[in-house]
């Protein structure tokens, strides 16, 4: 296992839930950390708590023009790319009869648009180095047909998808891309969710806590070179009753 010390790192949505543990395991693990976020309040907050390691960036992912403007700005700033964890993602559950299309394409957008977006811009410095990491938050919705979210299951069977792909092509080029696939998570994403589905879960055991995610997420950085871990699913043990 080796440490971060003297690595960048980029976490989307990092503001809050995985984005935010994640950022906080890669700074402990010595990494320099920019927060992607477009909630400006709660990146200022979280950089003030996480000292100087902790670089904030505020963009709408969903902007087109901003979504492009992220690698050349954090380039510019820092120099080098090391880790992508992308991780911004938005959720849509219930009926499919029930969704509002605009929630769908957004959704769409950010899941699985931008994701590819932000993989796509960050590759040629990756290449270029002969170099990186690349960690992208799927879910356990994308192994496996899930009946109550069929908009959001999508997106990350998409998205698992991509990460298998692309993995494939490049690692040639000394990069490692690879998926953590968590079952329900403690985080804004399950507001949406059915109020008694989410009283059951939180009675049943069935959620796990964000960090258990970003840990998961720190044991594929640290392993040797030679050793990608291509996804790993993690999950509540009661989410199966």
């Amino acid at each position: 296992m080796s440490d971060l010390h003297g690595k960048v790192a980029v976490v989307t949505g990092a503001a809050s839930g995985i984005g935010l543990a994640s950022t906080e395991a890669l700074l402990t693990a010595g990494a320099q950390v920019i927060l992607v976020d477009r909630d400006e309040a709660a990146v200022a907050s979280a950089c003030s708590k996480l000292g100087g390691n902790a670089i904030p960036l505020v963009l709408d992912l969903l902007d087109a023009k901003a979504c492009a403007s992220m690698i050349p700005r954090i380039l510019e700033t820092v120099g080098k790319i090391d880790i992508l964890h992308a991780n911004a993602g938005i959720y849509v559950g219930g009926e499919l009869v029930d969704a509002e299309t605009t929630a769908i394409d957004r959704m769409l957008n950010l899941n699985v648009n931008v994701v590819m977006k932000n993989v796509h811009d960050v590759l040629p410095h990756m290449i270029e180095r002969k170099s990186g990491d690349i960690i992208v938050t799927s879910s356990l919705a994308a192994h496996f047909p899930t009946p109550w979210e069929p908009v959001y299951a999508s997106s990350k069977w998409a998205i698992n998808c991509f990460v298998q792909t692309v993995r494939r092509q490049v690692f040639k080029h000394g990069i490692r891309v690879g998926s953590v696939s968590p079952g329900p998570v403690v985080s804004s994403l399950l507001a949406d969710w059915p109020e008694e589905k989410l009283k059951e879960a939180k009675e049943a055991g069935s959620l796990i806590d964000p960090t258990e995610v970003a840990d998961v997420a720190l044991f594929m950085l640290t392993r040797k070179r030679g050793v990608t871990i291509r996804d790993v699913i993690i999950m509540p043990t009661n989410f199966d009753l």
